[in-house]
């Protein structure tokens, strides 16, 4: 099967698998898990942050931290587009009362900080506390510049705001950018990244930020179920992924860029107005095209797709290669 619809159905590869069957575990909710606890420190001095925790997904890695940032009765501004906002269904209010203030992303995925000022609440008991400026990168596989992030780290320091990353892809940001992953993690006051994306772990997101921020983050995900005894089995996958997979993904870019040039080959569709810049590939359907048919037959063929109505996103990741891509497109001719 050709998989396109997202970079989660990766699966891991036979020396990441070796490594999982090979791992030293023991009951991390104890903290004894020798692998956690080496994933936990690598990470943390990896990226520049003092501490990290390891948990399931990046959706829990993003709730512990705006929970670990707020309190009941505060807000986190973030985008318009954003996951945690609108993907996640809803937990920070849901569970922690912590009240989303979003805004409008702008087209290359950044937030207007002059707008984002506006949304700032006053000091009165009127209003939810303003804490928390979450941002994503990449955002619809966009890539936020680094003079970006400076101008967001001075916005929270100017309006004593905390500054979070959803970095569910940000090494796919960070090899777009052509800079080690810590000129974009210096900016942030916290930073989540998954493993089970690009990365090519089957499970798991870190969450990254002081001791004081993760030890809150840990208590909290204990309180969500989300603590795991021999986690060194999923732990050392993780591992593996941020030693091995990272440089990789420039393929998937080269591949993605490939996909959208040969999209434009096809009669319906369109990828030209959305230029290519890491994994993601967003086309327009033409209303002559019946994409849930078209979906429908290409997965008798083999390849899987997410349809849409008015579009199409597909994503390329280490189990797609230049080949399935000439397969996708030839298909797509002979509907």
């Amino acid at each position: 099967m050709i998989d396109f619809r997202s970079d989660t159905v990766t699966k891991p590869c036979k020396s990441m698998l070796q490594a999982m069957v090979e791992a030293e575990v023991g009951d991390d909710v104890y903290g004894d898990d020798p692998t956690v606890n080496h994933l936990e420190q690598f990470a943390a001095q990896r990226h520049g942050f003092e501490a990290a925790v390891f948990v399931s997904s990046g959706t829990q890695a993003n709730l512990l931290a705006i929970l670990a940032h707020c309190e009941r009765g505060d807000e986190y501004l973030c985008g318009q587009n954003a996951h945690n906002y609108r993907y996640e269904a809803g937990g920070a209010a849901v569970l922690g009362s912590v009240q989303p203030q979003p805004v409008e992303n702008e087209p290359d995925g950044s937030l207007d900080l002059q707008k984002l000022a506006t949304y700032i609440k006053p000091d009165d008991f009127h209003f939810a506390r303003t804490r928390l400026l979450s941002l994503e990168n990449t955002i619809g596989g966009k890539v936020l510049s680094l003079d970006y992030l400076a101008q967001a780290r001075a916005f929270c320091d100017q309006h004593s705001l905390q500054l979070h990353l959803d970095g569910a892809r940000v090494y796919n940001a960070a090899v777009a950018l052509e800079v080690d992953i810590r000129a974009i993690a210096a900016h942030f006051d916290s930073m989540t990244i998954c493993l089970s994306k690009g990365l090519g772990a089957p499970i798991g997101s870190l969450l990254l930020g002081s001791k004081a921020l993760i030890n809150k983050a840990r208590r909290l995900r204990k309180m969500l179920g989300g603590g795991m005894r021999q986690a060194g089995i999923l732990a050392a996958a993780g591992q593996y992924a941020l030693e091995n997979n990272v440089e990789r993904l420039r393929e998937d870019h080269d591949n993605a860029r490939y996909l959208a040039q040969r999209l434009n080959e096809v009669n319906g569709f369109d990828a030209s107005a959305y230029p290519v810049q890491t994994n993601l590939v967003y086309v327009d359907v033409g209303s002559e095209v019946d994409i849930q048919l078209v979906a429908k037959n290409l997965l008798e063929q083999g390849i899987q797709i997410t349809p849409g109505y008015q579009g199409m996103r597909l994503v390329t990741h280490l189990g797609v290669s230049r080949s399935d891509i000439d397969t996708l497109i030839n298909a797509l001719k002979a509907q």
